[in-house]
């Protein structure tokens, strides 16, 4: 995927990695998700290039343990 710099607010990152909401923020207070930024009192935002990052980061850890490779 080709790394922009565009602005996600919850929604489209819940769109794109097709988790929910709440599990996004609870990966994010378990620091298993890129933390967001906050723009105001009430926007959050993420970098898109944070979230296909993890998505690219989650498929290869989930690929390995697949195969059996734990290193």
């Amino acid at each position: 995927m080709e790394s922009t710099n565009k602005l996600l607010r919850i929604a489209d990152v819940s769109r794109i990695t097709t988790l929910a909401k709440s599990t996004i923020w609870l990966k994010v207070s378990q620091n298993q998700f890129p933390k967001p930024t906050k723009l105001s009192a009430s926007i959050t935002v993420w970098k898109e290039s944070d979230v296909w990052k993890w998505i690219d980061d989650h498929f290869q850890t989930s690929a390995s343990l697949a195969k059996g490779d734990f290193n």
